[in-house]
């Protein structure tokens, strides 16, 4: 039969819905033609505008450059360096031991702001906007902010603890206490974020559950024990993996505020690879440590996901 030709003994009326039913998978087949063709360019330019600085970067890490900027391929000699510098591995233990204290009290406390907003249902607007507006502040105002309150001689923090009859400390000038400073401030800034994200997870659970345990007289703390919390590990391990991937790369507060210091007491890997990179010019190095970097942040992604999966309901 000629193609477009109806079929014997088929009346106009049969006929057209014959056609229209033939033509319609050639039409949508048009339509995702058109739209692939129109969404390719966009497409095109984010996959290399992600892909070109890893492929470049991970080309780096295989190179070595002198003091004259002669660049030569160096095999695995940057990594194998990795091995044997005592920077490296101290920054790898500052690393986690900021993204551990950060993250347990980002998680305390942002399960615990969230469940006073949910609870105070007649909180004022204006309340709740400035208990969440620290996260909407960008990180460099939030670092001098805090450089001001925790100056060790006219910063507020030492004079609320000299009116309590307390000695005053040096805060960010000390590396005992450098690390913990830091873990605060970026608490401060991003415990609002993760009671945000908690307090959606709060919102979306079924009230029945709830009116059964009213019913059955439990406790405020054994409903939020035996319910609550478990119901909401999925939305808090999705607050975890979303606030780890910053946390594995601090940089900005600690930029602003120490600089890796007092000597190296605050000296991230991401810190760390930016002075190898940008003050001792050594890109390969650099570039070695970022990627690094980036390995172990895909690792802790992997791991949270996982755990995610393993607590979903």
């Amino acid at each position: 039969m000629p193609a477009g030709s109806l079929p014997a003994g088929t009346s106009p009326d049969r006929g057209q819905e014959y056609m229209s039913d033939t033509a319609a998978p050639l039409t949508q087949d048009r339509q995702k033609l058109e739209m692939a063709a129109l969404s390719a360019p966009a497409v095109i330019f984010t996959v290399a505008m992600i892909a070109f600085p890893v492929v470049y970067t991970i080309w780096l890490g295989f190179q070595t450059f002198s003091s004259t900027g002669k660049q030569s391929f160096a095999g695995l000699a940057n990594y194998l360096k990795l091995v044997s510098d005592y920077e490296f591995w101290h920054g790898l233990w500052i690393t986690i031991a900021l993204f551990v204290l950060s993250l347990v009290l980002q998680l305390v406390f942002g399960i615990w702001l969230a469940l006073v907003l949910f609870n105070a249902k007649r909180l004022p607007g204006i309340v709740r906007s400035l208990f969440i507006s620290p996260f909407m502040m960008p990180p460099v105002v939030a670092g001098m902010m805090w450089l001001v309150i925790l100056d060790p001689s006219l910063g507020a923090a030492n004079y609320i603890l000299q009116s309590f009859g307390l000695p005053p400390s040096d805060w960010l000038a000390s590396p005992t206490w450098v690390v913990p400073t830091v873990a605060l401030i970026d608490s401060w800034q991003w415990t609002p974020y993760v009671a945000l994200i908690v307090l959606g997870g709060l919102q979306s659970l079924p009230p029945s559950v709830y009116e059964a345990a009213q019913i059955d007289g439990a406790s405020p703390f054994k409903t939020f024990q035996r319910i609550t919390l478990p119901l909401l590990l999925p939305t808090i391990v999705t607050a975890a993996i979303l606030r780890s991937v910053d946390l594995l790369r601090f940089f900005d507060i600690i930029y602003i505020t120490t600089q890796g210091g007092p000597g190296n007491a605050s000296n991230t890997l991401n810190i760390y690879g930016f002075r190898v990179g940008f003050e001792f010019f050594n890109i390969g190095y650099a570039s070695a440590l970022m990627l690094t970097l980036t390995a172990i942040v895909f690792g802790a992604v992997l791991a949270f996901n996982r755990l995610r999966s393993a607590v979903a309901w």
